[in-house]
């Protein structure tokens, strides 16, 4: 086991073609790949998250897209806003943003994380 830090885009690389071969090997725990599997998953991750960040998605997008998946309108929408169509249609055309008493029935009603609710 060889294992060192991703300096480069060319290391980064080279590190996921291993983490490939050992997935592909699926050794189990307590083993050296096993163990190595678990350094270099860490590496990985440490490096993607410096280098391609992931930001939270914008509320109203990740609500048009759970209206999508669930197949909702902005009619079923009107009970976590508290009963007003006004307050979802200015929400979702970008004029309004979301209260506490909203984020709390959107997070429990539909299961969007709190984090997304108040990006």
């Amino acid at each position: 086991m060889n294992i060192k830090p991703i300096r480069t885009e060319k290391d980064y690389r080279a590190t996921l073609k291993r983490l490939d071969e050992l997935i592909a090997l699926d050794p189990k725990e307590g083993t050296t790949a096993f163990d190595e599997l678990d350094l270099i998953s860490t590496l990985v991750e440490s490096y993607e998250n410096i280098h391609y960040p992931i930001d939270a998605p914008d509320p109203v997008k990740a609500i048009q897209y759970i209206m999508e998946e669930k197949g909702l309108s902005q009619k079923d929408l009107v009970k976590y806003f508290n009963g007003s169509k006004g307050l979802v249609s200015s929400f979702l055309s970008g004029k309004r943003e979301l209260s506490k008493s909203v984020i709390k029935a959107l997070h429990h009603g539909l299961g969007i994380p709190y984090e997304i609710l108040m990006g």
